[in-house]
Protein backbone atom coordinates (compact mmCIF):
# COMPACT_ATOMS: atom_id res chain seq x y z
CA UNK A 1 0.00 0.00 0.00
CA UNK A 2 2.89 2.87 -0.16
CA UNK A 3 2.28 3.11 -4.19
CA UNK A 4 -1.38 4.11 -2.66
CA UNK A 5 -0.10 6.67 0.36
CA UNK A 6 2.38 8.37 -2.24
CA UNK A 7 -0.84 8.83 -4.62
CA UNK A 8 -3.20 10.38 -1.69
CA UNK A 9 -0.33 12.59 -1.19
CA UNK A 10 0.48 13.59 -4.48
CA UNK A 11 -3.19 14.16 -4.95
CA UNK A 12 -2.72 16.35 -1.70
CA UNK A 13 0.03 18.78 -3.17
CA UNK A 14 -1.03 19.14 -6.62
CA UNK A 15 -4.85 20.52 -4.40
CA UNK A 16 -2.46 22.88 -2.50
CA UNK A 17 -4.02 20.94 0.50
CA UNK A 18 -2.25 21.36 3.95
CA UNK A 19 -3.40 18.60 5.65
CA UNK A 20 -4.72 14.77 4.89
CA UNK A 21 -6.95 12.93 7.79
CA UNK A 22 -6.79 8.92 7.25
CA UNK A 23 -9.72 7.29 9.13
CA UNK A 24 -10.69 3.80 8.94
CA UNK A 25 -14.28 3.31 6.89
CA UNK A 26 -14.17 7.21 5.45
CA UNK A 27 -12.95 8.39 2.52
CA UNK A 28 -9.28 10.46 2.89
CA UNK A 29 -10.31 14.23 4.42
CA UNK A 30 -8.05 17.49 3.32
CA UNK A 31 -7.97 20.55 4.77
CA UNK A 32 -7.70 23.35 2.08
CA UNK A 33 -7.59 27.19 2.89
CA UNK A 34 -8.46 25.63 6.21
CA UNK A 35 -11.55 24.17 5.39
CA UNK A 36 -12.38 20.30 5.53
CA UNK A 37 -12.88 18.55 2.26
CA UNK A 38 -13.78 15.30 1.91
CA UNK A 39 -11.94 13.52 -1.55
CA UNK A 40 -13.77 11.27 -3.99
CA UNK A 41 -10.87 8.25 -3.52
CA UNK A 42 -12.49 5.43 -2.40
CA UNK A 43 -10.44 3.13 0.09
CA UNK A 44 -11.43 0.18 2.62
CA UNK A 45 -11.38 -0.02 6.08
CA UNK A 46 -8.25 -2.75 5.50
CA UNK A 47 -6.39 -0.67 2.50
CA UNK A 48 -6.97 2.42 5.23
CA UNK A 49 -4.92 0.53 7.60
CA UNK A 50 -2.21 -0.94 5.43
CA UNK A 51 -1.28 2.99 3.98
CA UNK A 52 -0.91 4.03 7.49
CA UNK A 53 1.53 1.03 8.08
CA UNK A 54 3.16 1.88 4.89
CA UNK A 55 4.44 5.09 6.34
CA UNK A 56 5.70 3.17 9.52
CA UNK A 57 9.36 2.03 10.65
CA UNK A 58 9.39 -0.91 13.06
CA UNK A 59 10.44 0.97 15.75
CA UNK A 60 7.14 3.06 15.08
CA UNK A 61 4.85 0.13 14.68
CA UNK A 62 6.20 -1.08 18.10
CA UNK A 63 4.88 1.54 19.77
CA UNK A 64 2.04 1.16 17.99
CA UNK A 65 1.37 -1.81 19.21
CA UNK A 66 1.68 -1.02 23.08
CA UNK A 67 -1.17 1.86 22.29
CA UNK A 68 1.08 5.10 21.65
CA UNK A 69 0.68 7.49 19.67
CA UNK A 70 3.72 8.27 17.50
CA UNK A 71 5.26 11.21 15.45
CA UNK A 72 7.70 11.11 12.70
CA UNK A 73 8.45 12.80 8.95
CA UNK A 74 7.39 10.73 5.99
CA UNK A 75 9.31 11.41 2.51
CA UNK A 76 7.88 10.02 -0.37
CA UNK A 77 11.05 11.79 -2.93
CA UNK A 78 14.00 14.11 -2.31
CA UNK A 79 12.58 16.67 -0.53
CA UNK A 80 8.76 16.21 -0.45
CA UNK A 81 8.45 15.85 3.38
CA UNK A 82 5.64 15.46 5.74
CA UNK A 83 5.12 15.49 9.39
CA UNK A 84 2.97 11.94 10.44
CA UNK A 85 1.33 11.73 13.74
CA UNK A 86 -0.62 8.07 13.92
CA UNK A 87 -2.99 7.19 16.84
CA UNK A 88 -5.60 5.06 17.22
CA UNK A 89 -9.39 5.63 17.34
CA UNK A 90 -12.07 3.40 18.21
CA UNK A 91 -9.60 0.45 18.10
CA UNK A 92 -8.66 1.75 14.54
CA UNK A 93 -5.49 3.19 13.14
CA UNK A 94 -6.02 7.05 12.25
CA UNK A 95 -2.96 9.41 10.53
CA UNK A 96 -2.71 13.12 10.31
CA UNK A 97 -0.13 14.69 7.58
CA UNK A 98 0.91 17.69 7.17
CA UNK A 99 2.53 18.85 3.85
CA UNK A 100 5.16 20.60 3.93
CA UNK A 101 6.57 22.75 1.86
CA UNK A 102 9.44 21.74 -0.52
CA UNK A 103 11.29 24.89 -0.28
CA UNK A 104 12.02 27.57 2.53
CA UNK A 105 9.83 30.56 1.81
CA UNK A 106 11.91 34.00 2.56
CA UNK A 107 10.55 36.50 4.20
CA UNK A 108 9.40 38.34 0.88
CA UNK A 109 7.09 35.05 0.01
CA UNK A 110 5.32 35.25 3.43
CA UNK A 111 5.02 38.86 3.11
CA UNK A 112 6.28 39.11 6.58
CA UNK A 113 7.28 42.57 7.78
CA UNK A 114 10.74 43.83 8.30
CA UNK A 115 10.68 44.13 12.25
CA UNK A 116 10.94 40.31 12.05
CA UNK A 117 13.97 40.33 10.07
CA UNK A 118 15.56 42.35 12.46
CA UNK A 119 14.56 40.25 15.00
CA UNK A 120 17.02 37.50 12.96
CA UNK A 121 20.05 39.48 13.38
CA UNK A 122 20.18 40.12 17.29
CA UNK A 123 23.38 38.78 18.84
CA UNK A 124 21.05 36.76 21.61
CA UNK A 125 18.09 36.95 23.41
CA UNK A 126 15.10 35.25 22.81
CA UNK A 127 12.29 35.89 20.38
CA UNK A 128 9.27 34.02 20.42
CA UNK A 129 6.75 32.53 17.78
CA UNK A 130 3.53 31.58 18.86
CA UNK A 131 -0.27 31.22 18.37
CA UNK A 132 -2.65 28.24 17.34
CA UNK A 133 -1.65 24.65 16.14
CA UNK A 134 -1.33 24.95 12.24
CA UNK A 135 -1.00 29.09 12.20
CA UNK A 136 2.26 28.62 9.97
CA UNK A 137 4.64 29.01 13.03
CA UNK A 138 7.09 26.62 11.62
CA UNK A 139 7.59 27.72 8.02
CA UNK A 140 8.05 31.70 10.07
CA UNK A 141 10.68 29.91 11.84
CA UNK A 142 11.58 28.32 8.65
CA UNK A 143 12.39 31.55 7.10
CA UNK A 144 14.23 33.59 10.26
CA UNK A 145 16.90 30.35 10.20
CA UNK A 146 17.37 30.55 6.44
CA UNK A 147 17.72 34.46 6.59
CA UNK A 148 20.55 33.76 9.74
CA UNK A 149 21.89 30.68 7.81
CA UNK A 150 22.08 33.56 4.31
CA UNK A 151 23.58 36.46 6.12
CA UNK A 152 25.26 35.84 9.38
CA UNK A 153 28.41 33.46 9.58
CA UNK A 154 27.81 31.28 12.70
CA UNK A 155 26.60 28.08 14.08
CA UNK A 156 23.03 27.51 13.97
CA UNK A 157 21.50 24.47 16.23
CA UNK A 158 18.00 23.48 16.02
CA UNK A 159 16.39 20.97 18.01
CA UNK A 160 12.63 19.66 16.21
CA UNK A 161 10.03 17.38 16.59
CA UNK A 162 9.97 16.36 13.84
CA UNK A 163 12.24 17.99 11.49
CA UNK A 164 10.05 19.92 8.79
CA UNK A 165 12.13 21.96 6.73
CA UNK A 166 15.54 20.86 5.74
CA UNK A 167 18.49 23.19 6.05
CA UNK A 168 21.62 22.95 4.27
CA UNK A 169 24.89 24.91 4.73
CA UNK A 170 25.40 28.36 3.72
CA UNK A 171 26.90 31.58 5.10
CA UNK A 172 26.74 29.47 8.73
CA UNK A 173 27.16 25.92 9.52
CA UNK A 174 23.81 24.24 10.54
CA UNK A 175 23.26 20.90 12.91
CA UNK A 176 19.49 19.73 13.31
CA UNK A 177 18.76 17.25 15.55
CA UNK A 178 14.93 15.35 15.61
CA UNK A 179 13.71 14.54 19.00
CA UNK A 180 13.70 10.36 19.57
CA UNK A 181 16.25 9.79 17.33
CA UNK A 182 19.26 12.50 17.78
CA UNK A 183 18.61 13.70 21.66
CA UNK A 184 16.13 12.76 24.09
CA UNK A 185 14.00 15.79 24.84
CA UNK A 186 14.25 19.40 24.34
CA UNK A 187 15.07 20.13 27.71
CA UNK A 188 18.36 17.65 27.77
CA UNK A 189 18.94 18.68 23.92
CA UNK A 190 19.47 22.89 25.39
CA UNK A 191 21.51 21.53 28.21
CA UNK A 192 23.93 19.25 26.13
CA UNK A 193 23.65 22.94 23.67
CA UNK A 194 25.48 24.89 25.92
CA UNK A 195 28.62 22.54 24.72
CA UNK A 196 28.27 22.46 21.20
CA UNK A 197 29.48 26.36 20.32
CA UNK A 198 26.31 27.47 19.22
CA UNK A 199 25.41 31.19 18.55
CA UNK A 200 21.74 30.75 17.41
CA UNK A 201 19.28 27.63 19.11
CA UNK A 202 16.06 26.63 17.55
CA UNK A 203 13.77 24.76 20.06
CA UNK A 204 10.96 23.82 18.18
CA UNK A 205 8.62 24.45 21.02
CA UNK A 206 8.83 25.20 24.61
CA UNK A 207 6.38 22.72 26.70
CA UNK A 208 7.49 22.61 30.00
CA UNK A 209 8.89 24.31 33.25
CA UNK A 210 12.32 22.50 31.68
CA UNK A 211 12.76 23.95 28.53
CA UNK A 212 11.25 26.91 29.62
CA UNK A 213 14.17 27.80 32.27
CA UNK A 214 16.97 25.95 29.75
CA UNK A 215 15.77 28.13 27.00
CA UNK A 216 15.73 31.92 28.90
CA UNK A 217 18.85 30.50 30.64
CA UNK A 218 20.82 29.54 26.95
CA UNK A 219 19.72 33.51 26.04
CA UNK A 220 21.13 35.37 29.64
CA UNK A 221 24.46 33.42 28.52
CA UNK A 222 24.93 34.81 24.99
CA UNK A 223 22.88 32.69 22.36
CA UNK A 224 19.93 33.99 20.18
CA UNK A 225 16.62 31.19 20.90
CA UNK A 226 13.80 31.35 18.96
CA UNK A 227 11.43 28.79 20.32
CA UNK A 228 7.11 28.55 19.47
CA UNK A 229 4.90 28.82 22.22
CA UNK A 230 0.97 27.57 21.68
CA UNK A 231 -0.22 30.93 23.19
CA UNK A 232 -2.22 33.79 22.12
CA UNK A 233 -1.19 37.51 21.98
CA UNK A 234 2.13 39.16 23.73
CA UNK A 235 0.93 39.49 27.24
CA UNK A 236 -0.04 36.05 27.07
CA UNK A 237 3.15 34.55 26.58
CA UNK A 238 5.23 36.50 29.13
CA UNK A 239 1.98 35.25 31.61
CA UNK A 240 2.36 32.40 30.44
CA UNK A 241 6.37 31.94 30.78
CA UNK A 242 6.43 33.42 34.06
CA UNK A 243 3.27 30.95 35.80
CA UNK A 244 5.45 27.73 34.84
CA UNK A 245 7.67 29.11 37.39
CA UNK A 246 6.86 28.06 40.99
CA UNK A 247 6.19 31.78 42.92
CA UNK A 248 9.07 31.44 44.85
CA UNK A 249 10.65 32.40 41.74
CA UNK A 250 8.73 34.17 39.01
CA UNK A 251 10.28 38.04 40.31
CA UNK A 252 13.67 36.69 39.42
CA UNK A 253 12.64 34.94 35.65
CA UNK A 254 10.39 38.19 35.32
CA UNK A 255 14.11 39.95 35.56
CA UNK A 256 15.84 38.00 33.22
CA UNK A 257 12.95 37.76 30.77
CA UNK A 258 13.28 41.49 31.05
CA UNK A 259 15.91 41.56 29.78
CA UNK A 260 16.17 38.54 27.36
CA UNK A 261 12.85 39.23 25.67
CA UNK A 262 13.89 40.29 22.05
CA UNK A 263 9.93 39.72 20.33
CA UNK A 264 7.00 38.16 20.45
CA UNK A 265 5.21 37.35 17.13
CA UNK A 266 1.92 35.97 17.40
CA UNK A 267 0.30 34.87 14.32
CA UNK A 268 -3.25 33.13 12.46
CA UNK A 269 -3.99 32.10 9.35
CA UNK A 270 -6.52 34.31 7.45
CA UNK A 271 -8.64 33.56 4.42
CA UNK A 272 -8.13 35.95 1.58
CA UNK A 273 -11.39 37.65 0.17
CA UNK A 274 -10.78 36.12 -3.36
CA UNK A 275 -10.43 32.37 -1.98
CA UNK A 276 -7.04 32.20 -3.12
CA UNK A 277 -5.59 30.80 -0.13
CA UNK A 278 -4.96 32.45 3.55
CA UNK A 279 -2.82 35.21 4.60
CA UNK A 280 -0.96 36.21 7.76
CA UNK A 281 -2.12 38.31 10.13
CA UNK A 282 0.01 39.79 13.07
CA UNK A 283 0.60 40.62 16.02
CA UNK A 284 4.23 41.86 17.19
CA UNK A 285 5.73 43.00 20.21
CA UNK A 286 9.26 44.59 20.56
CA UNK A 287 11.26 44.09 23.23
CA UNK A 288 12.04 48.07 24.21
CA UNK A 289 12.63 49.49 27.50
CA UNK A 290 8.99 50.45 28.19
CA UNK A 291 7.86 46.76 27.55
CA UNK A 292 11.31 45.61 30.01
CA UNK A 293 9.72 47.37 32.45
CA UNK A 294 6.35 46.06 32.46
CA UNK A 295 7.40 42.82 32.65
CA UNK A 296 9.83 43.17 35.69
CA UNK A 297 7.21 45.24 37.08
CA UNK A 298 4.71 42.32 36.58
CA UNK A 299 2.63 44.77 34.16
CA UNK A 300 1.90 42.70 31.50
CA UNK A 301 -1.77 43.36 31.01
CA UNK A 302 -0.49 47.05 30.06
CA UNK A 303 1.65 45.37 27.33
CA UNK A 304 -1.51 46.10 25.07
CA UNK A 305 -1.23 49.93 25.37
CA UNK A 306 2.33 49.91 24.17
CA UNK A 307 1.67 47.45 21.03
CA UNK A 308 -1.54 50.34 19.98
CA UNK A 309 1.96 53.03 20.43
CA UNK A 310 4.48 51.29 19.45
CA UNK A 311 4.26 51.53 15.48
CA UNK A 312 7.16 53.62 15.08
CA UNK A 313 9.25 50.05 16.47
CA UNK A 314 7.29 47.99 14.07
CA UNK A 315 4.45 47.17 17.18
CA UNK A 316 0.83 46.56 16.31
CA UNK A 317 -2.07 44.57 17.73
CA UNK A 318 -3.62 41.59 16.42
CA UNK A 319 -6.78 43.36 16.06
CA UNK A 320 -4.63 46.87 13.89
CA UNK A 321 -3.58 43.92 11.62
CA UNK A 322 -7.18 42.53 10.67
CA UNK A 323 -7.93 46.09 10.70
CA UNK A 324 -4.93 46.59 8.13
CA UNK A 325 -5.74 43.81 6.34
CA UNK A 326 -9.54 44.46 5.95
CA UNK A 327 -8.84 47.83 5.04
CA UNK A 328 -6.51 46.72 1.92
CA UNK A 329 -9.37 44.44 0.37
CA UNK A 330 -7.15 41.44 1.47
CA UNK A 331 -9.66 40.00 3.77
CA UNK A 332 -13.32 40.65 4.52
CA UNK A 333 -14.90 42.17 7.44
CA UNK A 334 -16.69 39.08 8.39
CA UNK A 335 -13.55 36.65 8.87
CA UNK A 336 -11.61 39.30 10.36
CA UNK A 337 -14.57 39.12 13.09
CA UNK A 338 -13.96 35.60 13.53
CA UNK A 339 -10.68 36.16 13.94
CA UNK A 340 -10.60 39.42 15.86
CA UNK A 341 -9.16 39.15 19.60
CA UNK A 342 -11.34 42.05 20.73
CA UNK A 343 -14.38 42.78 18.51
CA UNK A 344 -15.07 46.23 19.62
CA UNK A 345 -11.24 47.03 19.33
CA UNK A 346 -11.23 45.78 15.71
CA UNK A 347 -14.14 47.77 14.82
CA UNK A 348 -12.39 51.32 16.10
CA UNK A 349 -9.23 50.58 14.26
CA UNK A 350 -11.81 49.86 11.10
CA UNK A 351 -13.52 53.04 11.57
Amino acid sequence: MYHEITKVIQYAREHNCSDIHLTAELKPVFRKNGSIVVSDLEYTKKQVHDMILSMLHEEHKDQISLGEDVDFCFEISKNERQRVNVYHERGNLCAAIRILNDSIPTFEDLNLPSVIESFSKYPSGLVLITGPTGSGKSTTLAAMIDYININRNCHILTMEDPIEYMHVHKNSIIHQREIGVDLASFEKGLRSALREDPDVILVGEMRDYETIAAAVTAAETGHLVLSTLHTTGAANTIDRIIDVFPASSQAQVRSQLSNVLRGVVTQQLVKKADNSGRCVALEILVGTDAVSNLIREAKAHQINSVLQTGAKDGMCTMDMDLARLVNERVITEEVAMTKAMNKKELVRFLK
